[in-house]
């Protein structure tokens, strides 16, 4: 159960703060920290109350959660701490998820929340209790470089999220260590058998921790009635071919749920306008983007002279790429490309950095 810390001084001297979310992956983490001898303490965030929120098991940081990271701890014989930071979360995630899909553009809140509550708010908490670091369970490696720590994909490409953690900045990436990025997922459940953790067995988290069933809609709805409310669907030339039952059921690139009849060919969402509440549809060659302007660009350790490439999908496959100023421009089109999104940079398995993707520019005109 061997884990490097990377600290340095003897870790029996340290004291490790644990990121425990109630799910396997960080209980682990406080399995191994615990192991090296080091002082180790668990903190939750309970971000927000999970029944009256949404009804269901299987996330984060709430309700059952939070019990079964408290029962891992006692387990371990680790002291540990929950903190409420319910009111923070709303603002800072929720309420801007929303506010995001009600504009039309396609949010990801789980980098909004590293940005905001786990990497700012949870690091206040980790340094006011001592810690030498902040161990996580995110599957990312910490690669210490020339200029300093790097940021690298896990060595398990099935599980790695360095996509997400984009925007933790050089002296976050100072403090923070990730124990699993080494590591296969079976390793990790097999590791917290053998210790009979509780949550060996359970599932991982699924969609993103405040949606009920991947719903979407429905929580953009009850905050932002407005953005339910139905429109017309419009081809490229902007004439009405159809009606759809609000836009925040549809992002850039979506195929399904665009009810018009009578096209020859699939139809595609190719914008979203919120002012007007028009759908904008066509064929799958309107979605190649060329570039795109990114804003809040964040870059991670020293410089890199590789080739760069850029994956402006959790689930995309990295694509060759080059920046200029603030846009990213692609070798070769690059399908749906959404504004909300981010654009993430990589040389070989290193992340660079990324921005958030502001408006995309097409590769070519497509007639109507």
């Amino acid at each position: 159960m061997d884990a490097d810390f990377q600290l340095d001084r003897p870790l029996k001297d340290a004291r490790i703060v644990v990121a425990m979310s109630g799910g396997v992956d960080s209980s682990v983490v406080a399995a191994l920290a615990a192991a090296s001898g080091a002082e180790t303490i668990g903190v939750t965030l309970q971000l927000y109350d999970h029944g009256a929120a949404v009804g269901r098991k299987g996330a984060c940081c709430a309700g059952q959660d939070i019990r079964d990271a408290r029962a891992v701890a006692d387990r371990l014989g680790i002291a540990h701490y929950v903190f409420d930071y319910e009111t923070a979360f709303r603002a800072s995630v929720i309420d801007q998820f929303a506010d995001e899909y009600a504009a039309g553009r396609t949010p990801i809140p789980c980098v909004r929340c590293n940005q905001g509550v786990k990497f700012t708010d949870l690091f206040r908490v980790a340094r006011d209790l001592g810690a030498d670091c902040l161990a996580t369970g995110h599957y990312v490696r910490r690669v210490v470089g020339a200029h300093g720590p790097e940021l690298h994909r896990a060595a398990d490409p099935a599980r790695d999220q360095s996509y997400f953690l984009f925007a933790t900045t050089d002296a976050q990436l100072d403090f923070l260590r990730f124990p699993l990025g080494h590591m296969p997922k079976p390793r990790v459940r097999e590791i917290a058998t053998g210790l009979s953790l509780g949550v060996a067995a359970k599932p991982d988290s699924q969609d993103i921790c405040f949606v009920p069933d991947g719903d979407y809609a429905g929580i953009v709805r009850k905050l932002r009635p407005e953005a339910g409310e139905p429109g017309d669907i419009v081809d490229l030339a902007g004439r009405v071919i159809g009606r759809h039952r609000g836009l925040i059921h549809f992002t850039i690139g979506q195929r399904r749920g665009i009810e018009v009849g009578g096209s020859p060919e699939p139809l595609y969402v190719i914008r979203v306008e919120p002012e007007t509440r028009r759908l904008v549809v066509g064929r799958r060659a309107a979605l190649a983007v060329r570039g795109a302007r990114l804003s809040e660009m964040n870059w991670i350790g020293g410089p890199s002279h590789e080739p760069i490439t850029a994956k402006v999908r959790s689930l995309a496959k990295p694509v060759p790429a080059r920046m200029e100023g603030d846009r990213i421009l692609f070798d070769s089109p690059e399908y749906g490309v959404a504004p909300g999104q981010a654009a993430v940079l990589y040389a070989g398995d290193r992340v660079l950095g990324g921005g958030w993707i502001q408006e995309t520019e097409a590769a070519e005109l497509v007639a109507a």
